[in-house]
């Protein structure tokens, strides 16, 4: 039986809580999970490439099947390349909806064989966002409930660095 790879794509800028609940529950459903971290080189980062990986792999060392890796281009294209044809997106509100509905059906014109799971953010995490937390960590905000500590402490110190 083929092995079900599923890609659980973002730009992870810093991984939260909320994306880890995502990563945990899709290993649950399939065989292997690809964290796959977008580069954009249009988009202004926080964070480096590496340093978005590095602490993606720090957080997630201890969850089995799941693997992190980096692609730029057209998901439908990445997915191809490491032989997947799901993709997991998670889901906070409504208003997240109506984007990711945008992005399936362009993903399905492209590649009809590309199939798209949502997941609703559990209700702990559904407020929480990249943003949100780069947004509240320059004010000395207590991120422990939101970040794992190894991003805490990368988003302390990129604080620092731009005073």
């Amino acid at each position: 039986m083929k092995k079900k790879i599923a890609i659980v794509p973002g730009s992870f800028d810093p991984i939260t809580y909320g994306h880890i609940d995502i990563i945990k529950r899709s290993v649950e459903l399939f065989d292997e999970v690809i964290v796959a971290i977008l580069v954009n080189p249009d988009k202004k980062y926080l964070f480096t490439l590496e340093e978005r990986f590095e602490m993606i792999e720090r957080s997630i060392k201890n969850i089995k099947n799941v693997r992190v890796d980096s692609f730029s281009g057209l998901l439908v294209n990445y997915a191809k390349s490491v032989g997947s044809n799901v993709i997991v997106r998670g889901l906070r509100a409504v208003s997240d909806f109506e984007y990711e509905m945008q992005l399936t059906f362009m993903n399905k014109a492209l590649d009809e064989n590309i199939e798209t799971f949502y997941m609703m953010a559990s209700k702990q995490y559904s407020f929480i966002s990249s943003s949100i937390v780069k947004g509240v960590s320059g004010f000395g905000a207590d991120l422990s409930k939101f970040v794992p500590k190894n991003v805490e402490e990368k988003l302390e110190m990129k604080m620092k660095e731009r005073e």
